[in-house]
């Protein structure tokens, strides 16, 4: 039996030399876990046009995506992620968490010290080089 495949996208966002890190609530899928924000895309949506309507609805803000990071997959029990990292910059004064427990702004050498969700892992470790 195949595993579902679900498409989503996140954004690094960064400001000020720092990015934008956020924790799962509990109660969710993966809770705990940190994650670049984001989510699923929805029929006709550009990845690009994804992010900015996600970063909108769970953050209340207003990004600009800038540049593609990565693709990275990761077989979880509910599925494959298959996820598309881009960087982005805050257009808006800052980030109400409306879904996420906590957050953190954070230099790409410190991303290392975090408990990222499996799929971030490979953007973690693209970013902490910069």
């Amino acid at each position: 039996m195949s595993q579902k495949i679900i498409n989503v996208v996140a954004a690094a966002i960064l400001k000020d030399g720092k990015y934008f890190c956020a924790q799962r609530p509990e109660g969710k899928l993966l809770a705990g876990f940190w994650e670049f924000p984001g989510g699923k895309l929805e029929q006709g949506e550009s990845p690009e046009e994804a992010l900015v309507r996600e970063i909108k609805e769970e953050f209340n803000a207003d990004i600009d995506v800038v540049n593609y990071i990565n693709e990275a997959s990761y077989d979880y029990e509910f599925g494959t992620v298959v996820m598309k990292t881009f960087e982005a910059t805050l257009l808006s004064n800052r980030l109400t968490l409306l879904e996420h427990q906590d957050s953190k702004w954070l230099e790409p050498h410190n991303l290392h010290t975090l408990n990222w969700a499996p799929v971030d892992r490979p953007a973690v470790n693209l970013l902490s080089r910069r």
